[in-house]
């Protein structure tokens, strides 16, 4: 009976075919946390570190010399690179990159080079955030809750309108305050100002009413 074969060890496009050993430890990112009265120290996780590979093996053949080159450059590069063997097959590794790099050349055997090399999980990074009008609310579903997310330009548009109709409210005020102010009929046409003022107030009254009803429609139909 043949014995099974099993996959070489792949660094990015370089087959590791000698490789003699393949080492994985993962620090699991905890911290001890002493806690008064409690037996033991709490254990705090802050994040998972990057897994951590370690591969040692050999490269043979008359191509042995450019294999080694390959690898070389690779190492000096630091660029990311895939990994896949069988002691990563449960594990989610998109990314590694080569932290270190050895080799050694034996006296008396030519074309071969033993090599050691360690390499570390370098996740891609996310996307980059974006600008959200709701301070990044819509991604926690919003539409479920009936929100329509394009009612908020009608929202502010409303509020503006508002916001004019109180302004002009002030400045009414501010008008009967020197009306009252006034001694006795010295300033001829005092009715007039008061006339207007008045109209003007009728004419706010009117706009705040239909701002309100257009808020109701929003939030209530």
């Amino acid at each position: 009976m043949e014995p099974e074969s099993r996959p070489i060890p792949l660094l990015g496009d370089i087959p590791l075919e000698y490789g003699q050993a393949i080492e994985h430890a993962l620090d699991a990112g905890f911290v001890s946390l002493p806690i008064v009265g409690l037996e033991g120290e709490l254990q705090q996780r802050l994040s998972r570190r990057s897994h951590r590979i370690r591969i040692s093996g050999y490269l043979v053949g008359e191509d042995a010399a450019e294999k080694l080159k390959t690898l070389q450059q690779a190492a000096a590069k630091g660029e990311a690179l895939t990994f896949s063997a069988d002691i990563t097959r449960a594990l989610d590794l998109q990314q590694v990159v080569i932290t270190s790099f050895r080799a050694a050349e034996s006296a008396g055997q030519p074309n071969v080079f033993r090599y050691d090399i360690e390499i570390a999980e370098s996740p891609p990074l996310p996307p980059p955030a974006q600008v959200d009008p709701l301070g990044g609310l819509g991604d926690f579903g919003l539409g479920d809750l009936g929100f329509d997310e394009g009612l908020l330009g009608d929202v502010q548009d409303l509020a503006g309108e508002v916001a004019g109709a109180v302004d002009d409210a002030l400045n009414v005020i501010d008008q009967l305050g020197a009306l009252a102010n006034l001694d006795g009929l010295s300033v001829g046409g005092i009715l007039e100002p008061l006339s207007t003022s008045t109209d003007t107030v009728r004419d706010i009254g009117t706009g705040l009413a239909s701002a309100a009803g257009s808020l109701r429609s929003i939030f209530f139909d």
